[in-house]
């Protein structure tokens, strides 16, 4: 690896046993508007080369397993990852058990990576607006049956950059006041919408406090990220975490 680092891991004070870390878009085989480090094989990359670039993942990060990938779909829907062949439809996936790796695929998406206070559970959630207004990051946690977590934001598009339909804005406030202050008024009449601020709106609706990240932009940030709304065609960062 020449001694670059193609991963970065997360600025909280998740217990010892938890490892967890965000792939960069460097370091891998894919070319092109895939350039480089890109695990998705639903984006119209070189299948090959994608499954070449997960194994520098599981290399690099030293993972004790294949991660548990999902058919990601933007819905609510929370698994319990397993160590199987067949891919899950959902947009987050936890567990209790040591050594299976929860992971979900981002390009502006909010990935979050979450832990218990005691280090027992991990989840990886995908939220984009449609899962955070549907409730994926709460349905994940209440699956977890647990009361005390750590929640990192992971890298997404930025709120100078995230430009939404009134209608967006409307839905979430439908939804709940507190939303309000997520949204900034566009001269076009659109609205600037901070998904980091809709998160930890929603975080604290459920009595979450302990909430880390949330300083990155995937949009602007182009020699580290991937970013969908910047390029259309492009590849795909990896949140992944997992306890010994």
């Amino acid at each position: 690896m020449s001694g670059i680092k193609h991963w970065f891991v997360p600025d909280w004070p998740a217990p010892a046993n938890i490892n967890a870390a965000i792939t960069l878009r460097t370091g891998g085989v894919s070319l092109g508007a895939f350039s480089s480090l890109n695990p998705a094989l639903h984006v119209g990359d070189d299948n090959q080369r994608v499954v070449l670039n997960r194994q520098i993942i599981k290399e690099m990060l030293d993972l004790p397993d294949e991660p548990v990938w999902l058919d990601q779909v933007h819905s609510n829907r929370a698994v319990k990852a397993l160590k199987t062949t067949s891919l899950q439809q959902a947009d987050a996936s936890y567990t209790d058990e040591s050594g299976i790796v929860c992971a979900v695929m981002t390009a502006d998406c909010l990935p979050l990576l979450v832990c218990s206070s005691d280090g027992t559970q991990v989840a990886a959630i995908h939220a984009g607006w449609r899962g955070l207004l549907a409730g994926v990051i709460s349905n994940t946690l209440t699956a977890m049956q647990k009361q005390d977590f750590l929640v990192w934001l992971g890298p997404a598009i930025g709120p100078d950059c995230f430009e939404v339909g009134s209608e967006v804005r409307d839905a979430f406030l439908h939804k709940s006041m507190k939303f309000n202050p997520a949204f900034k008024a566009q001269s076009n009449g659109k609205w600037l919408a901070d998904i980091y601020q809709l998160a930890r709106v929603e975080l604290a609706g459920i009595g979450i406090t302990k909430v880390y990240g949330g300083t990155h932009c995937t949009f602007t940030e182009q020699e580290r990220f991937y970013s969908y709304r910047r390029d259309t065609r492009t590849g795909r960062m990896a949140a992944l975490i997992w306890r010994e």
